[in-house]
C-alpha cells in the first residue's frame, strides 16, 4: 500500500519562498504520521516547479511563470516517469497534493487570470490533472485523521456496535479513541476512576481532529451530547451517525442543536464518504 505525494510534504523547502505557514508544516507532519501509523509508503512525485524554476523562487501562478512549451514538455517527461512508478508498484491508494499549488493543487489551484477572472480556480493543478484516474486528497484533509468516537456504551449491543464502527474507521486509516476501550465500560466506578476517565476522554477530545457521534435513540445520549457540544465549541468537525428512523419533530431527526452543529448521516458508508476515507476514494475510481 502506498500513496503518491507532493514532494513538498516530505521537504517543505521545495515550496516557493514565503508561502509556508506553521499550519502547513503541521499538516505535512501529521500526513507523514498517518502514513507511518498505518504502514503506508509515501512515494514523492517529482516537483515540476523546482525543476523548471529552481528551488529559490517567488510565488506565481501557472500563467505567470509556467505557461510555456518548455514547461509542458517537462510535464510530458514527468508524467512518463510517474507512470513508470505506477507500473512498478501498482496503483496507489491516492495522490496527496497541496491545494492552491499551480501544479499539485487538488480542489483549487492558482492557475492565473485573464481579464477579470480570479487567479484561483477550482480543480486540479496542471500536473495532477494528468492523472484523473487516480483519486487525490489535499494534505490538510488527509492529515485530519484522529477520531473521537462518542456514543452510548451502556449495553452489550451498544458496545458491540461501537467496536464495529471503530474497526471500520481504523480499516480506513483513522486513529480512533473509543471511551469503552479506556475502561469506561461498567457502572462500578469509584470517584478516582471517574476522575481518571473524565481526564482521559477530555484529553482525547482535545487531541481529536474529528468527533464521530452516534445519536440513535428517542433522544441522544447525554454524554455524547456533551462531547458534541465541547467539540463544537473547540471548532472541530463533527459527524453524527443516526440510523434510527424516528423523528423528534416535524423537521428534526433529533435535537435541533445537535443537528445544526454536525453533519448528520444515516449509514456507515455515508460516514466514510463524509470523512473522505482513502479506501472509499480508491473504490470509487
Amino acid at each position: 500500500m502506498y500513496v503518491l505525494c507532493s514532494p513538498c510534504i516530505l521537504n517543505p523547502g521545495l515550496r516557493a519562498e514565503g508561502i509556508t505557514k506553521p499550519s502547513d508544516i503541521e499538516a505535512f507532519r501529521r500526513t507523514q504520521a498517518r502514513c507511518k501509523e498505518f504502514g503506508i509508503r509515501m512515494i514523492p512525485l517529482p516537483c515540476p516547479e523546482t525543476l523548471y524554476l529552481g528551488p529559490a523562487r517567488q510565488p506565481g501562478t501557472f500563467l505567470e511563470r509556467l505557461d510555456s512549451p518548455a514547461f509542458l514538455r517537462l510535464l510530458d517527461d514527468l508524467e512518463t516517469e510517474v507512470k513508470e512508478i505506477i507500473r512498478e508498484n501498482g496503483p496507489p491508494l491516492c495522490i496527496i497534493g497541496v491545494n492552491s499549488s499551480p501544479t499539485c493543487g487538488v480542489t483549487t489551484t492558482y492557475y492565473g487570470s485573464r481579464g477579470d477572472e480570479s487567479p484561483k480556480r477550482a480543480g486540479r493543478g496542471v500536473f495532477l490533472s494528468r492523472f484523473p484516474e487516480i483519486p487525490a486528497m489535499d494534505a490538510i484533509t488527509f492529515s485530519r485523521y484522529r477520531v473521537y468516537l462518542a456514543a452510548p456504551l451502556f449495553s452489550a449491543a451498544e458496545r458491540t456496535y461501537n467496536a464495529y464502527l471503530a474497526g471500520l474507521l481504523r480499516e480506513n486509516f483513522f486513529s480512533v479513541h473509543l471511551p469503552q476501550d479506556a475502561g469506561d465500560d461498567s457502572a462500578g466506578r469509584e470517584k478516582d476512576v471517574q476522575a481518571r476517565l473524565f481526564t482521559t476522554n477530555l484529553s482525547a477530545l482535545d487531541a481529536a481532529d474529528i468527533v464521530v457521534a452516534v445519536i440513535d435513540g428517542a433522544d441522544a445520549d447525554s454524554g455524547t451530547a456533551w462531547e458534541m457540544g465541547y467539540a463544537f465549541a473547540k471548532g472541530k468537525k463533527i459527524v453524527a451517525l443516526r440510523t434510527d428512523f424516528r423523528h423528534v419533530g416535524a423537521c428534526e431527526h433529533v435535537n435541533l442543536m445537535l443537528e445544526q452543529s454536525s453533519t448528520v448521516v444515516s449509514i456507515p458508508e455515508a460516514l466514510l464518504e463524509t470523512l473522505s476515507a482513502p479506501l472509499l476514494l480508491k473504490d470509487d475510481r
